[in-house]
C-alpha cells in the first residue's frame, strides 16, 4: 500500500499525487468513514490557509465527506490551531486543515484533528490510508442522507474571543507590535486579537493573493519584520508562519528570539507561579542544550522526544504535562490549546512582559544557548544512513569527539527531500567542521 501520511499529515505539490483532487476526494470519504460513530448526524469542520490550491482541495474533500452522509462546516482561511479549537466548539466529529504550513505556495497539505482537537495517532492515520485505497461504496447514501455543507460566518469571532481569553483579556495598551502574518491563514484574525487587547499593531504581509504565502516573509524570513521593528521603535516583532501554528519573535533591538528562548522564559515564569506541571517541559531533540541548563537551574526538568509537535503533545498528554514545544516555534500551552498556536504563544510572552515590566531582550537572557548549526542537504532519494558507511563514519566520529559537550543529529525531513544535520557544541569552528564533513558525504551518496 502506498504511503499517504508523513510526519504532519499528507503533503506534496498541489495538483500532483498525493495532493490532487482525486486523492482528496478519497481522503474525505475515508475520514468520514473513520470518524462516524453511532446513528447521529455527523459533522466535520474544514479550514484552510490562503493558497490558491486550497479551493480545489477543499471542494474535493467536501464532496467526499458529503457523499458519505456527513455534514461539512466550512470556516474559510483560519489558523491551524483555530480549527482545532472550532472542532471542539462545534462538537464536531473531526477537523481538517488544508495547509502546507511554512512551505511555498505551490505545495499543499491536509491535516486532521479528532473531536477533541488533537492530531491523529499513527494508528488512526493508517486506518484512513487503508480505507482511502479501498473501494468505498456510497450509492446507498441518497436523498436526505446526503451530507450538507454550510459556511460558518462567525468562526473568526469565536477564535478571536478564545485567544483573548487565554490571557484573561489583559490590556496590552502601551505595547507596540510589528506583526508579520506571512500572507497566510492568520491575516485577518491575529491583527484583530492584538488590537482588541489595546496594543498598537503594525501589520505586514497580510494581503494574500493565493501565491505569496510564506514568500520571503513570516517565521522563516524575519528580516523584513526586523526592519519595521527598528523603523517604528516597536517593543516586539511577531512572525507567524503560513498556518500560524508557530511563531518566531524579535526583541526591541530586532534580535532573534527563537522557540527555545520563548519556551525558557515562559517555563521559568510558570515555575515561579507554580503552574508548570511536575516542573517539566517537553521538547524535541533539536532544542538547544542551553534550555536544559536554564530549566534545571530552576529545579525543573526537560524531557526530549522525537522531532514533531504531535510527539510533543503525545508525551504531554501521556504524563499530564502542560507545556512544551519545538525550537522552530511550535509552542503548546496545553492548559489553553491542543496544538501549537503562534498567536496564543505570543500573547503569553506579552503577558509576561506586562506582568514583569521587563523588555523582551531582558527576558530572553534567561537562557545562554550553546552554538548550534543546522545544515540542509537536498537529496534525490532518502537512503538509509546505515547503508552509507562513510556517512556513518563521520557521524560517529563527531559524536565521539563531542561526547557530553555537544550533539550531532542527522535525519531526513518528513515532508521534503532534505537531509537535516544539526551540530551543537561549545566550539563553533568544531561543530561547523563536523557538519560540513557529514554533509559532504551525504552529497556523495544520496544527491
Amino acid at each position: 500500500m502506498k504511503k499517504l501520511f508523513g510526519t504532519d499529515g499528507v503533503r506534496g505539490k498541489a495538483n500532483i499525487y498525493p495532493m490532487n483532487a482525486e486523492t482528496a476526494l478519497k481522503l474525505g470519504k475515508a475520514a468520514a468513514a473513520v470518524f462516524m460513530n453511532g446513528k447521529k448526524r455527523h459533522k466535520i469542520v474544514i479550514g484552510k490557509d490562503t493558497r490558491i490550491s486550497c479551493y480545489m482541495i477543499e471542494n474535493a474533500l467536501t464532496s467526499g465527506i458529503l457523499s458519505m452522509g456527513v455534514d461539512v462546516l466550512l470556516v474559510g482561511p483560519m489558523p491551524t490551531p483555530a480549527i482545532a479549537h472550532l472542532t471542539k466548539s462545534f462538537a464536531a466529529d473531526a477537523g481538517i486543515v488544508i495547509s502546507a504550513s511554512h512551505n511555498p505556495a505551490e505545495d499543499n497539505g491536509i491535516k486532521f484533528f479528532d473531536s477533541n482537537g488533537f492530531k491523529l495517532s499513527d494508528e488512526i492515520e493508517e486506518k484512513i490510508e487503508k480505507i482511502a485505497f479501498s473501494e468505498i461504496k456510497t450509492d446507498h447514501i441518497i436523498g436526505e442522507l446526503v451530507g450538507r455543507a454550510k459556511r460558518i460566518d462567525d468562526a473568526q469571532g469565536r477564535y478571536i474571543e478564545f485567544a483573548k481569553s487565554s490571557v484573561d483579556n489583559i490590556s496590552l495598551k502601551g505595547i507596540k507590535i510589528v506583526l508579520d502574518c506571512a500572507n497566510g491563514a492568520a491575516y485577518k484574525v491575529s491583527p484583530l486579537i492584538f488590537e482588541e487587547l489595546g496594543a498598537q499593531v503594525v501589520t505586514i504581509n497580510n494581503t494574500p493573493n493565493g501565491l505569496n504565502i510564506n514568500d520571503h516573509c513570516g517565521a522563516l524570513y524575519p528580516e523584513q519584520m526586523k526592519k519595521f521593528v527598528v523603523q517604528y521603535g516597536a517593543d516586539i516583532g511577531i512572525a507567524l508562519d503560513g498556518d500560524a501554528d508557530r511563531v518566531i519573535m524579535v526583541d526591541e533591538n530586532a534580535n532573534d528570539v527563537d522557540g527555545d528562548q520563548i519556551m525558557a522564559l515562559c517555563a521559568l515564569n510558570l515555575i515561579r507561579d507554580k503552574k508548570l506541571k511536575d516542573n517539566t517541559i517537553v521538547v524535541t531533540e533539536y532544542s538547544n542544550l542551553g534550555l536544559d541548563k536554564a530549566i534545571k537551574n530552576a529545579n525543573g526538568k526537560v524531557i526530549r522526544v522525537m522531532n514533531g509537535d504531535r510527539y510533543v503533545v503525545e508525551e504531554m498528554r501521556k504524563h499530564k504535562y502542560n507545556f512544551g514545544g519545538e525550537q522552530s516555534g511550535h509552542i503548546v500551552f496545553l492548559d489553553y490549546t491542543t496544538t501549537g498556536d503562534g498567536t496564543i504563544s505570543a500573547l503569553q510572552v506579552l503577558r509576561i512582559m506586562k506582568k514583569t515590566g521587563k523588555k523582551l531582550s531582558e527576558l530572553a537572557k534567561c537562557i545562554t544557548k550553546f552554538p548550534q548549526l543546522m545544515v540542509n542537504v537536498k537529496v534525490r532519494k532518502k537512503i538509509d544512513f546505515e547503508k552509507m558507511p562513510r556517512v556513518m563514519e563521520k557521524i560517529n566520529k563527531a559524536k565521539e569527539k563531542l561526547k557530553n559537550n555537544g550533539r550531532v543529529i542527522v535525519r531526513y525531513s518528513g515532508t521534503q527531500n532534505l537531509a537535516r544535520i544539526m551540530a551543537e557544541g561549545i566550539n563553533k569552528k568544531e561543530i561547523r567542521r563536523y557538519a560540513k564533513e557529514i554533509a559532504d558525504e551525504i552529497k556523495k551518496g544520496a544527491c
